[in-house]
C-alpha cells in the first residue's frame, strides 16, 4: 500500500451533495480513519473505496460536532459485530481530546448495547493530550489543540514513513499560535468553507471558517509545500476544484489539491 489519503467525504456539516469531510491515511502499516462524518454514510463510503471495516484499527477524531463524530457509532457498531463473528482482528482505537472520548463514550452507553460496542475489551478509547506523541501503525502522529474559538479541537502533524510531514487542522482556520505544528509542513490539509467571491452568501467568518483564498494565504504563510482543500460548501461540486484552485492561487504558489469524495491523493514514494 503507497502512502496515500482518501477521502471518504469533503462536504460541510450540511452536505447534501457529497459526505461529510473525513479521510482515511494510507501506508505500508496499515490505514488511519480521521474524523468519521454525520452517520451510517461511512459504511457505504468505506464500502465505495474498497476499504474493509477489518483494515481500520486507528480513528483519530478532532472534535465532536455531529459532521465528525456520529460516523463512529457505526463503525464501532460493525466492528463489534464483526469481532464477535470471529472475522475482526484486534481492537479498534479511537483517539480524541476528552470532550470528543467524554461524548462518544455516552454515545455509546446510550445508543448502542454492551455487546454492540465492546467498550474496554475491543474498542479501545484514547484521550489526548495538547503535544502528545504517539505511534500510529508507521506513522508518529503528534496530536495538538487548534485553539479553536467554539468547539474544543485538535489536529495533528504526522510523520509519513518517508519523512515528510502531514498536517491536519481539523475544521477551523490556521491559528498563529499553532505555528510551531505547522510551519514548513509538505502537506497541509485545511478547510475551505466557500469563495472569498461567495463570503456575503456563505458567510464563513460568523462559522469560524475560511475562505479558499484565506486558507491559501494562510499555507503561504507557514510554508506548506503542497495544500490540500475539504470541508467545503457542495452548491458547485462539478467546478469546485477549479475554482478553488483558483481563489486559493491568490497567495498560495505551492501545488493544491481539491479533491472529490473517494478521491485518492498519493502522498510521494
Amino acid at each position: 500500500m503507497r502512502q496515500s489519503l482518501t477521502f471518504l467525504g469533503t462536504g460541510d456539516a450540511v452536505a447534501k451533495h457529497c459526505y461529510n469531510t473525513c479521510f482515511v491515511v494510507n501506508t505500508l502499516g496499515g490505514r488511519l480513519l480521521v474524523d468519521t462524518g454525520g452517520g451510517n454514510g461511512l459504511l457505504t463510503q468505506l464500502d465505495k473505496a474498497a476499504i474493509d471495516i477489518n483494515e481500520i484499527h486507528h480513528v483519530f477524531i478532532t472534535h465532536a460536532h455531529t459532521d465528525h463524530i456520529i460516523g463512529a457509532l457505526w463503525l464501532v457498531r460493525v466492528a463489534a459485530q464483526l469481532y464477535a463473528n470471529g472475522s475482526y482482528q484486534g481492537q479498534l482505537h479511537i483517539y480524541g481530546n476528552d470532550k470528543v472520548v467524554s461524548c462518544l463514550k455516552i454515545l455509546c452507553d446510550t445508543l448502542l448495547t454492551p455487546k454492540q460496542s465492546l467498550l474496554g475489551t475491543q474498542t479501545m478509547l484514547q484521550v489526548l493530550h495538547d503535544g502528545e506523541t504517539l505511534t500510529i501503525n508507521d506513522l508518529q502522529l503528534t496530536a495538538f489543540d487548534i485553539h479553536s474559538t467554539k468547539e474544543k479541537q485538535f489536529g495533528f502533524r504526522a510523520v509519513l514513513p518517508n519523512h515528510d510531514s502531514l498536517v491536519c487542522l481539523g475544521d477551523e482556520p490556521y491559528n498563529r499560535l499553532t505555528h510551531d505544528y505547522v510551519a514548513n509542513a509538505d502537506w497541509l490539509l485545511s478547510e475551505a468553507f466557500c469563495l472569498y467571491k461567495d463570503k456575503e452568501r456563505f458567510k464563513p467568518y460568523e462559522k469560524h471558517h475560511s475562505t479558499a483564498r484565506d486558507a491559501g494565504r494562510a499555507a503561504q504563510e507557514v510554508g506548506a509545500k503542497h495544500l490540500i482543500l475539504y470541508h467545503t460548501e457542495d452548491t458547485d461540486l462539478p467546478h469546485r476544484k477549479r475554482l478553488y484552485t483558483e481563489d486559493a492561487q491568490t497567495f498560495y504558489t505551492g501545488k493544491i489539491y481539491v479533491p472529490d469524495d473517494l478521491e485518492t491523493i498519493e502522498l510521494g514514494a
